[in-house]
């Protein structure tokens, strides 16, 4: 096996009819373990989604892969179970094979818990938790060691966090939510008010809302409301070392890759999709299905569906220097031609 996690097992055949796949193979054949396909041996399941990857199908080890009908390769050694979402498909059968560790009911003894805070019998609290006045962990919770639930925080059932996690005051989850270690939930926003004195704090007295199947990442922050909250609707995926600034609203089954960054008060529609380090200024309205590639910068409203991008992608320095030198011309060349055809009398 390629790892040591515990892992469950499951037959083909089981796999075939719990997730909609036509099985080319042996039905009581069974996997109970994940490989990629050219490093896969005996009892691992893998799959085929990106089409570079094809010519591995034919040398797998695995016992199992699955599949696009149409990339289906009868060369290959390995049973297949085909489906037209193969990744999703994929990741349904992995959760069952790595079903991760039980909660295990109780607090420990390192862990302080207000007498006002209300905590459910069957929640797994770790060492060296604070759970602050008036704070609510449901059912079937873990709160990893050492994190810090603040005063009148909510944790709906279901929901894991991991270790040095902090959820500010008044913060709000929905059920089955995952917060990866190191993130900050209802920091402070970055607000300060100019006067002739100086830069005066503007207190953040709002909150944050988070919704149901949402996941946060590793160091992660999202910042309280300045007034109104913060709202991270269901099903947000937020990668590792994101940050979220006040009042910022992302919209139901949104998904952002590490390093992007949202200014205040920015509304984000629902199923966008942002890749690594987009920025994006306050003040403004992204639209639903949007996809923004990595490195863009985002300083106007979207208001039509589709993908954007600016990032300018790494070339030899040489040529690079020979594109940044023209481009540092375009605003002459421009004047240039604006003369000339206000000479032709195309101009104003």
């Amino acid at each position: 096996m390629t790892t040591s996690r515990p892992t469950q097992s499951a037959t083909l055949g089981e796999l075939a009819v719990r997730f909609g796949c036509e099985l080319i193979g042996d039905p009581n054949a069974a996997v109970d373990h994940v490989a990629a396909l050219d490093a896969a041996t005996h009892g691992a399941l893998s799959f085929l989604a990106n089409p570079s990857y094809r010519p591995h199908l034919a040398t797998t080890g695995a016992t199992a892969v699955v599949v696009h009908p149409d990339s289906d390769d009868e060369q290959c050694p390995a049973n297949r179970l085909l489906h037209k979402d193969p990744y999703g498909t994929y990741a349904g059968m992995a959760a069952l094979l790595y079903p991760g560790p039980a909660v295990i009911a109780g607090r420990h003894p390192s862990a302080s818990v207000a007498a006002t805070a209300s905590v459910a019998a069957d929640a797994e609290i770790g060492a060296g938790v604070v759970i602050g006045e008036a704070a609510s962990i449901g059912a079937a919770c873990r709160i990893g060691a050492n994190s810090v639930i603040e005063a009148g925080a909510s944790i709906g059932a279901g929901t894991h966090l991991g270790s040095n996690v902090t959820v500010g005051e008044r913060v709000t989850f929905g059920q089955r939510c995952r917060v990866q270690s190191g993130a900050v939930i209802g920091s402070d926003g970055f607000g300060f008010a100019p006067t002739a004195e100086g830069w005066r704090r503007v207190p953040q007295v709002g909150s944050v809302r988070i919704g149901d199947d949402v996941d946060i990442g590793a160091n992660t922050t999202i910042d309280r409301g300045a007034i109104g909250d913060t709202v991270i609707a269901d099903d947000v995926k937020l990668d590792n070392l994101i940050q979220i600034a006040h009042n910022v609203r992302i919209g139901a089954h949104t998904a952002m890759a590490s390093q992007v960054g949202i200014a205040g008060s920015t509304v984000i529609g629902q199923r966008c999709m942002f890749a690594g380090q987009v920025g994006v200024v306050g003040h403004i309205s992204i639209c639903d299905d949007v996809t923004v590639t990595g490195k863009t910068m985002v300083s106007r409203d979207i208001t039509e569906s589709g993908q954007y991008g600016s990032g300018i992608p790494a070339m030899p320095m040489t040529v690079y220097r020979r594109v940044i030198a023209r481009l540092r011309q375009l605003d002459k060349l421009a004047t240039r031609i604006a003369a000339i055809d206000k000479q032709k009398g195309k101009g104003s």
